[in-house]
């Protein structure tokens, strides 16, 4: 597999340009200026740009980041040096490298530099939203909790339409079984997922032969290229917990992790099958498989002190289980999901009105109103609020999921929407009237300063190895490509975030969602600047996909 980011174009010696002085400014040799690109206005609905020239062009500069605490969380290294990037890796770190007149230096005395943000959980698939990720330091934004299927056409698309991250996906469970259960063929637009989580047809229990017709559907997935398997459990929450460990067995096999949305605990449901946390500690067990469990914080809401337990006993005992959580007291799916039905959400100790549409921003308002809207658009994005977070018990139930050992930040980020049905927008700053959730713009951003700035609970060393190392290690054996990424050292991959530690944080909020994250003054994906200065380039989409490789 050709690793990301490596271009083999050098820019000739006539179009060199330099960077001079912390104003982030080009200049020509003779001291001429090189226009900046400006915001674009396509309006919400317009086609991406391809890439520009000039984007090729500044990847292949050699980039001299000069004078900056520097964040290496796989070696431990954390100290003031200089930063050499070429050709999409890292290839010189130390004090005082020498300047040259084939480089761009750019001084960043004062700031945090550290490998980009890598996030595992992120359902965005669009320019915009991989915009407002960008903002929040992330580099690489993968699509594992879900998938998307058909791979090879979600990976085709994203080539086509162009990136400013790296992007990927896992195999999708989901998908699988609603081809086979339901006859509904898989389509990688992801308003066709949402509607496909309330179709109660693929969310029963398998035949041996329909058993059999999934897993093949997903093994030949992971053959193509997919990141593991996405499995969205708690969506069928009732179905046999016997073919959860088949697919595990499946996976390891193929050395592909599965990212799973557990099903319900039996504090919430106890007629369950199983319990969602312990079950995926047992599967892991019994199978050797490595289990992602995605949002711990969401799905074990005001029990997360027995599921961390719970895990934690799972994983002494050997189970590879790994955790991800984000800040927030709120998640979003599609309205129809199986535990928005008004029963699961008296389960949940909830009522109607913890649901709010996210297009039109209606807050549901009784049971007979949510009955309604899962019957006419069961595809309909919500967001479901479980905690409080200007409560004081249920901000420290947050705080729980983040501090837990080794527990990596992952957003679950969504889409935007635009009231005419757009999700997608080329124009920067974003056109007025987009929705979204606000992890989508502020998961890395916040936690930064929740748990560092404010808490102290992580060192920045601690912050570069749950935003950018761990992620990155869960996906070292099934792609080759992620061994150099969430590092920054020799030879790393050139994805790289320069912050500022005093002014780091999250701007949008549930009701203004799509405001970016401020503190993040530059941003590299393969070398290539996309944030610059604290401003978005618009011509950039050096993303590459990074992709399974089938054993």
């Amino acid at each position: 597999m050709r690793p990301a980011g490596r271009d083999s174009e050098f820019e000739p010696p006539d179009h060199r340009r330099h960077w001079t002085g912390r104003a982030a400014r080009f200049v020509h040799p003779d001291g001429s200026a090189v226009p900046d690109s400006s915001g674009e206005t396509n309006g919400p609905s317009a086609k991406p740009p391809r890439v520009a020239s000039s984007e090729t062009r500044r990847a292949s500069m050699r980039t001299l980041l000069r004078g900056g605490r520097v964040i290496d969380p796989a070696t431990g290294f954390d100290g003031t040096a200089d930063v050499l990037v070429s050709d999409g890796e890292v290839v010189a770190i130390g004090p005082g490298l020498p300047a040259a007149d084939d480089q761009v230096e750019i001084d960043v005395a004062g700031y945090v530099v550290g490998p980009g943000f890598i996030d595992l959980h992120s359902h965005v698939h669009t320019i915009a939203g991989q915009r407002l990720q960008a903002m929040d330091g992330v580099t690489t934004a993968l699509d594992l909790e879900a998938g998307l299927m058909p791979i090879e056409r979600a990976y085709a698309e994203a080539a086509a339409a162009g990136r400013p991250l790296h992007y990927g996906f896992s195999a999708s469970w989901g998908s699988a079984r609603a081809k086979v259960l339901a006859g509904i063929e898989p389509d990688t637009n992801i308003d066709a997922g949402l509607a496909m989580l309330g179709n109660p047809a693929w969310q029963r229990s398998s035949s041996k032969t329909e058993l059999a017709a999934w897993l093949s559907l997903v093994e030949g997935e992971l053959a193509a290229g997919a990141l593991g398997v996405g499995v969205l459990l708690g969506y069928a929450p009732a179905s046999d917990p016997a073919e959860f460990l088949a697919l595990a067995k499946l996976a390891k096999q193929a050395e592909a992790p599965t990212y799973t949305h557990v099903r319900e605990l039996v504090e919430v449901d106890p007629g369950t099958p199983a319990d969602g946390s312990e079950e995926i500690a047992i599967v892991a067990a019994e199978t050797g498989a490595a289990m992602h469990h995605c949002h711990v914080n969401s799905t074990s809401g005001r029990h997360i002190d027995r599921v961390l337990a719970a895990l934690e006993s799972g994983r002494s005992a050997g189970s590879r289980v790994t955790v991800e959580a984000y800040p927030y007291g709120a998640g979003s799916t599609a309205v129809g999901a199986a535990f928005i039905s008004p029963e699961r959400l008296k389960m949940k100790g909830l009522n109607p009105t913890r649901v709010v549409l996210l297009e039109t921003g209606e807050r549901i308002a009784d049971e007979a109103r949510l009955l309604q809207v899962r019957a006419e658009n069961p595809g309909a994005p919500c967001i479901l609020e479980f905690l409080d977070e200007d409560d004081l018990v249920d901000r420290t139930l947050l705080h729980q999921a983040l501090a837990f050992p080794d527990s990596i930040v992952a957003s679950d980020a969504m889409p935007v929407y635009w009231q005419n049905g757009a999700n997608e927008s080329t124009e920067w700053p974003l056109p007025p009237g987009g929705t979204t959730h606000p992890r989508t713009a502020g998961t890395f951003s916040k936690s930064l300063r929740l748990m560092v700035r404010e808490a102290g609970v992580w060192t920045w060393l601690e912050a570069f190895r749950r935003c950018s190392y761990l992620p990155a290690r869960v996906l070292d054996e099934v792609a080759p490509g992620a061994r150099t990424k969430g590092r920054l050292n020799v030879g790393a991959d050139a994805d790289i975030v320069v912050l500022d530690p005093a002014t780091i944080t999250d701007t949008a909020t549930y009701f203004d969602s799509t405001r970016p994250a401020v503190g993040v003054r530059h941003l590299f994906v393969s070398g290539t600047p996309v944030v610059r200065d604290g401003q978005l380039l618009t011509d950039a989409f050096p993303g590459q996909p990074l992709r399974g490789e089938p054993r």
